[in-house]
This record gives structure tokens, C-alpha cells and sequence, in this order.
């Protein structure tokens, strides 16, 4: 290679930038050691800007299109570099390119679950989510205050700063509002817009860029007041609770009926009828409130039938019975209980003969008097 050839090599003569990348905003031309030559082609696509800096100062913006480097073209940068009468050799300058086109699909959210103090609700948390668009308007205050001497600055070097701002201006907007949280959704358009300028009126000036989408996509509650939300709408479909009950139990009544379960599901179809039944008496309107069911208490012995004597006998040394007076007198007539066989029933004292009480006594035959008592000898 000849010594021409290789000054040649050292000079840059086409600038520009194939940005193939969908979140770069500013991308800086690898000069490295390499000078621009006199006169060499700078192309700018469109969506693009290039911005000329010499020795950390800004000097001059190129918009779309292909440009030739001549001092004419270049009136700061020939100021910068003290060129008063043009310059006819190449020069050291950096480049750097700025996407001019709108970035989108861009996510935010909310960190932390935004407080507000709910009209209906009371305090609860909310978080919401969303997309926004981002688009470079200053080129200069974009490279000034965000890129320094950065390689590349893409969308995910400001996303943070950017979140933290929608996530402020979210709460504050929500806080201000006072709106009840269940006519949130019917805002969400409203509140987008309202919540994209007022982040744009916080980066505009400072930050050289603009916002020209910002969409809210979701506010959703906490998980147990979401729960709730569920139940309150389920009772609310199920309108007239006492109406509901009835269905419920005629459904029972008939999957009961249905269902071959035998004498038990009988039981259970005639118990729910009757309850049924109860509630529509005149004394029960329907859909009043069904009799509360009975405390259950100590296991208490039903009393005897009614004109029905129940009597204990003592055989062989046993309490047997209870056995009504019809079925003690049977056994007396057939010698099972003799007149000195002792019986008990309620109301007595204690234990007597059989022969000495008067329910009895007739069924040893008239002139048998009961057994003495044992006596001592004379």
C-alpha cells in the first residue's frame, strides 16, 4: 500500500447512520482517530438529525437529506475551529446522530401501589399500568443534559426517570380527582391525556423530548378487594335472597326425589317441603324469615303414652320393664309374677308387692290376701 493510499484510509468520507434498532435515540459516528476529510458526504435519513461537536461545544444540526462539508455549510463549526477564510484540509470534529421518529410500545407502572382515600371504599391501594410514545425534539438540550460523551443513549437510559415521573403525576391526578375508584375505567381516556401533559410540561424544556402517546391500560385493585368486589356483584345478581333460598331448596327437594337415595332422601325432600310449606303459611309470608332451629340440649326420656302406666318388676334379682299394666296382669295370670314379686312405678315411694298393689291385687283372685310381712318368732 502506498503512502497515499494509507493517508487515504486515515480520512472518513461518508457519514451516516443505518439505525436498525427501534429504541435508540442518540448514536455518536466511530471517528475514533480518523479526520473528516474536506468536502466528504454526511446522509441523513429521514427521522434523523446530526449534530456537529467540536471540542465539547454544539455547533451545527443537519436535518434529512445529503449534505457536502464545506465551510459554507458549516458556519459554527468554522467560527469554533477559528477558520476565518474557509478551510481546504480535514478536520476532527464528532457526530452524533438523533432519531427524530417516534419510539413506541414503551411500558410503565406503578412501582408501589398508589394510596388514595376512597370516597366508597375508604383507604385502599391501587396500581396502574400502561404505554407511552417518546420522540427527541432538542437535539441540543437532549445531548447537553441526558447524553454527555455516551457511545449511545437508547430509550431504556431515560425509561426509569421517565416512570417515575408518570408514577408521581398519576397519583397526584388521582388524588386531586376525588373520583370514586369503581368510575375509574369510564376516565381512562381523560385521565391519559391530562396525565401525558403534565409529564410533558416536566421534560419539555430540561430534557429536549416530547410524549406524544401516553395510554393508561389498567388500574387494578388489590387482591382481597378484588375479592369482594366479586361477592358484592354475585349478591347483587342474586337479587331477593329469600326467593333465592326457595329456588335453592326446590332444587334440593327435587334432586332429592330424583336421585333413588331411599327412605333418607325422602326424609330430606319431606323436611325441605315442610320448611317450604311453613314459610308460605299466612303466619310465615313467603320470603320471611325461616324458625331458627332448636339448641341441642341433654337427651331428655319422652314421658309415657298417655293413659298408659309404666311399671318395673323385680325378677330373679333384676329390674325388668317397663311394662305396661296390661301385660303385668297377663303375667300374673300365667304365674310369671307372684303377689310377693316386687313392682315400681312413678309417683311410689319404693319398691311394693305385687299382691298389695291395687292395680293388681284383683288378679290373684278375690280372698288371697298378700304374703305377712316376715315376724319373729313367739
Amino acid at each position: 500500500m502506498g503512502l497515499f493510499d494509507k493517508l487515504r484510509n486515515e480520512f472518513v468520507d461518508i457519514i451516516e447512520w443505518v439505525d436498525d434498532s427501534k429504541h435508540t435515540l442518540v448514536w455518536r459516528f466511530p471517528r475514533y482517530q480518523n479526520e473528516i476529510k474536506n468536502g466528504a458526504q454526511l446522509i441523513v435519513r429521514p427521522g434523523q438529525q446530526a449534530v456537529f461537536v467540536y471540542r465539547g461545544q454544539i455547533a451545527d444540526v443537519f436535518e434529512p437529506g445529503s449534505h457536502e462539508l464545506k465551510s459554507e455549510n458549516l458556519p459554527l463549526l468554522s467560527t469554533l475551529a477559528g477558520w476565518k477564510y474557509g478551510f481546504n484540509s480535514p478536520f476532527r470534529a464528532e457526530v452524533y446522530f438523533v432519531s427524530t421518529r417516534q419510539l413506541t410500545d414503551l411500558k410503565w407502572g406503578t412501582p408501589n401501589p398508589v394510596m388514595l382515600r376512597d370516597p366508597e371504599f375508604g383507604p385502599i391501594r391501587i396500581r396502574a399500568f400502561g404505554t407511552y410514545a417518546l420522540r427527541a425534539t432538542d437535539p441540543r438540550a437532549l445531548l447537553k443534559e441526558l447524553v454527555g460523551a455516551d457511545q449511545a443513549f437508547d430509550a431504556d437510559s431515560v425509561a426509569e426517570l421517565l416512570r417515575s415521573m408518570i408514577a408521581s403525576s398519576l397519583s397526584e391526578l388521582l388524588g386531586k380527582s376525588n373520583i370514586p375508584a369503581l368510575d375509574l375505567a369510564s376516565r381512562y381516556g381523560e385521565f391519559s391525556e391530562v396525565l401525558r401533559r403534565t409529564v410533558q410540561e416536566k421534560i419539555d424544556d430540561e430534557y429536549g423530548l416530547e410524549i406524544p402517546q401516553l395510554v393508561i391500560v389498567n388500574i387494578a385493585f388489590p387482591e382481597a378487594v378484588e375479592k369482594a368486589l366479586d361477592t358484592r356483584t354475585s349478591m347483587g345478581v342474586i337479587g331477593d335472597l329469600g326467593r333465592f333460598q326457595q329456588y335453592q331448596m326446590g332444587q334440593a327437594m327435587t334432586g332429592a326425589g330424583g336421585t333413588g337415595g331411599g327412605s333418607a332422601a325422602e326424609g330430606l325432600g319431606l323436611g325441605m317441603g315442610m320448611a317450604m310449606a311453613g314459610r308460605m303459611l299466612p303466619g310465615g309470608a313467603l320470603g320471611g324469615a325461616m324458625p331458627a332451629a332448636p339448641v341441642p340440649g341433654p337427651a331428655v326420656t319422652p314421658p309415657p303414652l298417655p293413659g298408659g302406666v309404666q311399671w318395673h318388676v323385680a325378677l330373679k334379682g333384676q329390674q325388668r320393664g317397663p311394662y305396661s299394666t296390661e301385660k303385668v296382669v297377663a303375667a300374673i295370670g300365667s304365674g310369671k309374677i307372684q303377689a310377693s314379686t316386687l313392682v315400681w312405678t312413678t309417683g311410689m315411694a319404693e319398691w311394693a308387692p305385687a299382691g298389695q298393689v291395687p292395680a293388681f291385687a284383683p288378679a290373684f283372685g278375690p280372698g288371697q290376701p298378700p304374703p305377712l310381712p316376715p315376724q319373729g318368732d313367739l
